[in-house]
């Protein structure tokens, strides 16, 4: 078939790079000027298995309520006139209870752990380098209570096969000790030595260009404007040019969209209406001035609920969440302030090790869902649209088995991902068993 792949972030190029392993020819559009260029940019860089937790839970609501009249609270809500937020609240809500968290986490994992594997075998595959650090993820904790919820947290993940250790004060400052000037301020933590970072931009870019080197099409710098349809199926898909304004239309056998948060006002037209809500998220990236004090391992610091990475010379500090809609300003004074809290928390863990003065700040839109569970699959209102959209903090984590399975089920194959719920009519049935025969 030649597939029409509809963005380009990590999840769109890792789409298209398992079409092209499936034999199709494929053709990328994106409004930027190369991929990875907004939600995929500058991210957590972590690739986090042991922690495809859901947002939703028993306690959810009441963290969510103490935090509304905080700037700086790790996830902010502020109730807007917007159908979309309600509807996307309220169907959290009820995800909020022991029953649909133990469901979900148990779907993340399963698409985790699928996806670092499919990951591990591309790089392997390709030798794309970005920065990669294979030296586990550390959580840590600044209470009692909160290290025993953690460790808590821990078992749910150990009985879903993650590995994902439950480590005293002195353990923690063992596995990272540039964490020793913070020492006194640490509970304990939870380690799983199998997760990893790396920069999700770096590897996307690269991950493109092996695209084209294969063959593929990338059509940047074009704004995707709408889907045409006619009877059951799409017959192209719309696009402009960003700084001519000349339009086009770009023809295929199947679409895939994977355009983020800007996914469900793409296919509402089509009478699919995705439940996926942006979620505002910042980093701010730093220069090391002394990197030998700087941290390696990957870290999560709870308290903050920020991902801390090493990526060479450079620290990354990202976290928070913000459910404005599509706003990605930087200059507004709720933005200002959760920028420099994510500045101000890394000097106090790592007092002196990063240049203040070159604070390199991003905001970006991460596609969330109520159960942080994404649509992978087929259109229900149209039989060659595929979905690839909704991974919310998960994109870098999930990218590149989403990728993977969404190729294998346009291609007719069931995915080894046991299991999952794939969105619409999507998985072929499981061939018959053969009898054996005397």
């Amino acid at each position: 078939m030649k597939v029409v792949v509809l963005g380009a972030g990590i999840i769109g190029v890792a789409t298209a790079w398992y079409l092209l392993e499936e034999g199709h020819e494929v053709v990328v559009v994106d409004r930027q000027e190369d991929a990875a260029m907004e939600t995929s940019f500058a991210n957590g860089a972590q690739i986090s298995v042991s922690f495809c937790e859901p947002w939703a839970n028993a306690g959810a609501p009441f963290k969510v309520a103490k935090w509304l009249l905080r700037d700086d609270s790790p996830l902010l809500f502020r109730p807007r006139l917007e159908v979309a937020q309600w509807r996307w609240g309220l169907s959290f809500l009820t995800q909020c209870t022991n029953a649909a968290f133990e469901r979900n986490v148990e779907q993340l994992v399963r698409l985790g752990r699928y996806s670092h594997e499919s990951l591990k075998s591309l790089v392997a595959q390709t030798g794309i380098e970005y920065e990669r650090l294979e030296r586990g993820i550390l959580h840590f904790f600044s209470s009692q209570a909160d290290f025993d919820a953690g460790a808590a947290g821990a078992e749910v993940m150990r009985a879903h096969g993650v590995d994902r250790r439950v480590l005293s004060r002195d353990e923690v400052l063992k596995v990272e000790p540039a964490l020793r000037a913070f020492g006194n301020n640490i509970f304990g933590g939870t380690f799983t030595p199998s997760d990893e970072s790396g920069d999700a931009r770096v590897f996307t870019q690269k991950l493109a260009q092996a695209c084209i080197a294969r063959g593929a099409t990338f059509l940047y710098g074009h704004d995707i404007l709408a889907l045409q349809r006619e009877g059951q199926a799409v017959s192209g898909a719309q696009i402009a040019h960003v700084r001519t304004g000349q339009k086009s239309v770009v023809k295929g056998d199947a679409f895939v969209a994977a355009m983020a948060s800007y996914t469900p006002q793409l296919l509402k037209p089509l009478g699919e209406f995705l439940n996926i809500y942006p979620a505002k998220g910042y980093s701010a990236t730093l220069r090391l001035k002394k990197p030998e004090q700087a941290s390696v391992v990957s870290l999560l610091d709870d308290t903050r609920k920020i991902a801390i990475s090493r990526l060479g010379d450079y620290v990354r500090i990202a976290g928070t969440a913000e459910l404005v809609g599509l706003d990605t300003s930087l200059d507004t004074p709720t933005s200002r302030v959760r920028c420099d809290a994510l500045v101000k928390r890394y000097e106090e863990l790592f007092p002196g090790v990063a240049d203040l003065g070159e604070r390199n700040y991003w905001t970006g839109l991460r596609p969330s869902t109520p159960t942080n569970i994404p649509y992978i699959g087929r259109s229900k209102k149209v039989s060659n649209l595929w979905l690839n959209a909704g991974h919310g903090t998960l994109g870098w984590t999930h990218g590149a088995g989403s990728g993977r399975a969404l190729a294998e089920l346009m291609s007719g194959k069931r995915p080894a991902l046991e299991g999952f719920g794939f969105y619409g009519d999507a998985l072929p049935a499981a061939p018959a068993r053969r009898m054996a025969t005397a």
